[in-house]
């Protein structure tokens, strides 16, 4: 707790006084690019993987990366999506995975959730991902079966996210697109859903990215996700 309120005095003394003008005008309205949703892990900094500023990113964080589809759970996770579309009116949503998944490693390994009863309950929302692993990648194991889990992961939790009327309405309007993401912890770099390939492309300046950020072909429109 110490090292956490030194930064926060660095923060107040050093770092505000420099930016006071973009909390000036943040200080009464937003208008957030996208909604980045993603793990509660630790080691996940939404801001400091696509280099934004506050204001920038409208974040919704719990463990797994999960989205309920519509109806399932009155949580604040949907709540937040359809603020996030409904009032704040982002043009796309970003779900984004990670390796090294705790609660991935706990949907493959129930007994690492024994006395969780309430983590348990809610990687019920990515059951449809691990039977899809169990079914599809029989030949793996250890870390490249986790691995498969995560990327099924995200693409499950974008065909829930379809699923929410706000999201629904926005997508047939031409109004908003989806996309899934998954980053590398140990080395930086992140894949994005090519609904087009079935399957996750590097995205990046080295990549081949375009002007908005984005691989061609690696938004999601719509809740159909191969």
């Amino acid at each position: 707790m110490k090292r956490i309120l030194s930064g926060l005095s660095r923060f107040q003394n050093e770092i505000f006084p420099q930016t006071r003008q973009l909390f000036e005008r943040l200080a009464s309205s937003q208008a957030p690019e996208a909604l980045f949703l993603t793990c509660s892990d630790s080691r996940i900094v939404p801001e400091l993987i696509t280099q934004t500023a506050p204001g920038d990113l409208f974040t919704c964080r719990n463990a797994g990366n999960i989205v309920p589809a519509y109806g399932e759970e009155n949580s604040g996770v949907s709540a937040t999506i359809e603020f996030a579309v409904l009032a704040l009116g982002v043009k796309d949503i970003i779900i984004c995975g990670h390796s090294d998944c705790g609660a991935m490693s706990g949907l493959l390994h129930p007994e690492q959730l024994a006395g969780m009863p309430n983590v348990a309950a809610w990687l019920k929302h990515a059951e449809s991902a691990r039977f899809i692993v169990q079914d599809n990648y029989p030949h793996l194991k250890g870390a490249e079966l986790l691995n498969a889990l995560i990327e099924e992961n995200v693409v499950a939790q974008l065909a829930n996210l379809g699923t929410h009327p706000s999201v629904a309405s926005r997508l047939r309007k031409g109004k908003l697109q989806l996309h899934g993401w998954v980053y590398q912890i140990d080395d930086g770099t992140v894949t994005a859903f090519d609904p087009g390939l079935a399957r996750f492309v590097l995205i990046g300046k080295t990549a081949g990215e375009s002007e908005d950020g984005f691989t061609r072909g690696a938004a999601v429109e719509g809740a159909n996700v191969e």
